[in-house]
């Protein structure tokens, strides 16, 4: 590792330690030459997942397009925005051990919508509204009378279990 400092290309890790979310190691360094500290992360490399369109265009798997979807739908509801990174990173998570380089945009939406179903249940009907372009009141009340047959929302804890 090439220091900030002066650029010799000798240190010595003193310190190792794994991040909170257990995905990167921090290393604590110390430059051989002019005793300088700095700090540095080493974290798995993914290889990079391309995103198949409905029109089979491709494009890079893009975290924040997924992000804005889920802030989209839990707009105004008790939901933070920790809890939204964590679903996110879930997502990402099974996308790369489900598929190597592509993985179809349906199974995104998929994803999407099994998480917000145990997050909120607006937010589930709202992504699923737009996801499945429902074109009238009575999708809404399909979907909503679906959802009451396969579990009753619990308002002490907040979300619905996956059924």
């Amino acid at each position: 590792m090439r220091c900030v400092q002066c650029g010799c290309l000798e240190d010595k890790v003193i310190d190792s330690r794994m991040s909170k979310d257990g995905t990167a190691i921090r290393r604590r360094r110390v430059c051989t030459q002019c005793h300088y500290r700095y700090t540095t992360y080493e974290q798995i490399e993914r290889t990079e997942l391309r995103v198949v369109k409905r029109d089979n265009l491709r494009e890079a798997l893009n975290r924040e397009k997924i992000l804005r979807g889920l802030v989209k739908a839990c707009e105004k509801r008790p939901v933070s925005m920790d809890r939204l990174d964590r679903a996110v990173e879930e997502i990402i998570s099974e996308l790369h051990r489900d598929h190597l380089r592509e993985v179809p945009s349906s199974e995104i939406g998929k994803k999407v919508i099994e998480k917000l179903y145990a997050i909120d249940p607006v937010a589930y009907i709202r992504y699923v509204s737009v996801y499945r372009q429902f074109q009238n009141v009575e999708e809404f009340m399909k979907e909503i009378t679906e959802m009451q047959h396969k579990c009753t929302y619990d308002p002490y804890q907040g979300k619905l279990p996956i059924p």
